[in-house]
């Protein structure tokens, strides 16, 4: 017989609630540009946006699904909940695009 833990171990990992192979992912800011502009990552993946510039940026989806505010040469992150692609753009600056796409 199977012990409990495994099982509930198991179905964990199942649904989806541990994820043994996050990453993170790294986009830079420089000179107005997000490189790279496009990414794929996974359900459960971190992007960190690493602002190189002078300016204030945002990450905000298309969408409206998300809203990340990236101070000058500062850095901020997103955990990816759902799959999907998503554009995104800089409110200050609508000429910064980027898109993620999410696998599950």
């Amino acid at each position: 017989m199977t012990p409990r833990w495994i099982l509930t171990a198991l179905a964990l990992c199942w649904l989806g609630f541990v994820s043994a192979h996050a990453e993170t992912i790294n986009v830079t800011i420089d000179k107005l540009v997000f490189s790279p502009t496009e990414v794929k990552a996974k359900v459960g993946d971190t992007i960190v946006w690493d602002n190189k510039d002078i300016l204030a940026h945002t990450a905000t989806a298309s969408d409206k699904e998300w809203d990340v505010m990236i101070g000058p040469k500062q850095t901020a992150s997103l955990l990816l909940k759902k799959a999907g692609s998503v554009a995104y753009f800089c409110k200050y600056h609508p000429n910064m695009k980027g898109r993620i796409v999410v696998a599950p």
